[in-house]
């Protein structure tokens, strides 16, 4: 008999990522001037973010074939909003860490399986930030980070006048440049010495090609199940646009750069340092952009929901002396390793391999894969695109938001965000191994030397 409550099944990398092996979860957070309660929660959730997608009304079952397939399901949207209650007369900066301890006990807290993998967490306490923070926590499987920007952008409206759309930044691809520029023979060349180079790595480097030891990674085992410490700090997005006319490099190098450059920093400041380190990031990248996507705004136009990314394995720039290096190289290192992997097929035959290893073992063997390369690397480094303009959600003006992901077995994840001129810098450490005080300054640091290197003047920095 034909259940007519199944959808389709999940997509073979949704599958991969959401298993026994492996589990993400996206964290949005939303700095609102103006809270939500429950009730007014419920109305919205009903009115606007459900209807998006069929998969938010689902929960996801396993059929008679062992496949991940969602499944219409009966609930109650109450039963989604979740409202914690702390002691009402504690100052911002106490309720600051009250929401830090919080979204870390969510942060890997499996979803009830009756119910569709998502929730919303009113934090209606005033921070350093916000009036009121709404949570969004959702399976990875639902979607990448882009899905839910672009089902997001029929909620959000223009602070300043509801009726004008949202715009975003006008930055395109460099991939279809690249991808249109191999007809020469020379480029055809490079770029298969580099996929070889690059596919060896990926098979071979999560068992003979292993990070540094250091304080970067404490190598406990189940360290996608630790609890961790949620920091940020916030950027002029102008001033990182300075700095990538002085150097003609991407947004995206200045950043790597900023992150590399202060990775040897707080190396030296907690005392261990020894000259150059093997670091590795995983820099996620969306696949979307393999499509021909000239801007941000067309690709969430199209409306490609679920999940299209896969991972650049970027070698973090390391000096022997970083006390006495240019600041400036650790971009010019970060845009040449960058352009090296993106001259690379290595990421379309990665997902050719994980896709054959899950028809051989099922979703289980490529998450296995995945997860080893993640243990043998320092950190993931992942990033979006917001909008310009000061934003709403539900008539609430929108201060600020940031997201996270958990399930990943490193001790740092770092999250960037644009919006409204701004560039947020989130990292999610490792409690009681990473100091997070000690990295913010580290990445301060970084960018102020950085910054003074390219443009001669001291930038300003947010909170």
């Amino acid at each position: 008999m034909v259940d007519y409550s199944m959808l389709p099944p999940l997509s073979p990398l949704g599958q991969y990522i959401n298993n026994p092996v492996m589990t993400y979860h996206i964290i949005g957070v939303y700095e609102l001037e103006i809270p939500f309660d429950k009730p007014q929660a419920v109305q919205f959730l009903e009115d606007g973010f459900i209807p998006i997608n069929k998969r938010f009304s689902s929960a996801i079952v396993i059929d008679e074939k062992g496949v991940q397939r969602w499944k219409k399901v009966e609930y109650r949207t109450e039963d989604l909003v979740i409202v914690p209650t702390f002691p009402s007369n504690l100052t911002a900066e106490e309720y600051d860490k009250k929401l830090e301890e919080y979204i870390s006990d969510i942060y890997t807290e499996p979803f009830p399986e009756e119910l569709p993998p998502w929730q919303v967490h009113l934090f209606n306490y005033p921070t350093s930030n916000a009036a009121g923070i709404m949570v969004f926590k959702l399976a990875h499987a639902l979607g990448d980070g882009y899905s839910f920007m672009g089902g997001l952008l029929t909620l959000f409206k223009r602070a300043d006048d509801p009726a004008i759309p949202l715009r975003f930044p006008t930055a395109s691809s460099r991939l279809p440049r690249l991808v249109s520029n191999y007809s020469r023979v020379s480029n055809l060349v490079y770029r298969c010495v580099n996929t070889f180079t690059d596919l060896t790595k990926v098979l071979l480097g999560p068992y003979l090609m292993e990070d540094d030891d250091s304080v970067l990674r404490s190598k406990a085992p189940l360290l996608e199940y630790a609890p961790v410490n949620i920091s940020s700090v916030t950027f002029s997005l102008d001033q990182i646009r300075k700095v990538k006319d002085k150097v003609g490099a991407t947004v995206n190098d200045v950043t790597t750069g900023i992150v590399a450059y202060a990775m040897q920093l707080y190396i030296k400041r907690k005392g261990k340092y020894t000259g150059e380190t093997r670091s590795t990031a995983l820099v996620v990248l969306n696949l979307r952009m393999l499509r021909g996507f000239k801007t941000l705004e067309e690709m969430l136009k199209a409306n490609i929901w679920g999940n299209h990314f896969g991972f650049l394995s970027i070698t973090l720039p390391s000096f022997k002396d970083v006390d006495n290096v240019d600041p400036l190289e650790y971009i010019a290192k970060s845009k040449s390793e960058m352009r090296r992997k993106l001259n690379s097929m290595a990421t379309y035959f990665t997902g050719k391999l994980l896709y054959l290893l899950g028809s051989l073992k099922g979703p289980e063997g490529p998450a296995e894969l995945i997860m080893a390369t993640g243990r043998s690397t320092t950190m993931t480094i992942t990033n979006m695109i917001g909008p310009v303009e000061k934003a709403s959600i539900g008539g609430r003006p929108l201060k600020s938001f940031y997201f996270c992901v958990s399930g990943v077995p490193q001790s740092m994840l770092f999250t960037m965000v644009s919006y409204a001129g701004t560039l947020r810098l989130t990292v999610a450490t490792e409690k009681g191994f990473i100091d997070p005080k000690l990295l913010i300054s580290c990445l301060k640091e970084a960018f102020t030397k950085i910054y003074v290197a390219a443009v001669g003047e001291h930038p300003v920095i947010f909170y």
